[in-house]
């Protein structure tokens, strides 16, 4: 939105109507070429922004897949050794058992007379 300028009216008396005329016009002239600079200055800003943006993006991504690739990985070993210490807690698990089984069922003979002569 332009802004015009105007000068006092002291200032057109002094000087006239044609100085003061031009001097309004040359500043007016001036104000449209600066907006315009700094119209041009802000869109080479923008683009300048757009494209370290887009470059975090791509640095992004990539790190991204490193990182889905390497969780994938750390899943695999997790896995892995979860299975093996599953079957590793299934043998303990049976030695235990067996443990206690034995016994009880050696108490329970004995108690039901089976060794009895």
């Amino acid at each position: 939105m332009p802004v015009t300028a105007k000068l006092s009216g002291k200032f057109y008396e002094r000087f006239g109507d044609e100085i003061a005329n031009e001097l309004v016009e040359w500043f007016n002239a001036v104000d449209a070429t600066y907006q315009g600079q700094l119209k041009n200055l802000n869109e080479l800003n923008l683009e300048r922004i757009d494209s370290r943006f887009d470059a975090v993006d791509s640095r992004f991504d990539a790190f991204e897949t490193k990182m889905t690739a390497r969780m994938d990985a750390f899943e695999s070993r997790l896995e892995a050794r979860f299975e093996k210490f599953r079957s590793e807690m299934l043998l303990w698990m049976f030695a235990f058992w067996s443990a206690t089984v034995i016994p009880l069922i050696g108490v329970m003979l004995a108690v039901s007379g089976t060794f009895r002569r």
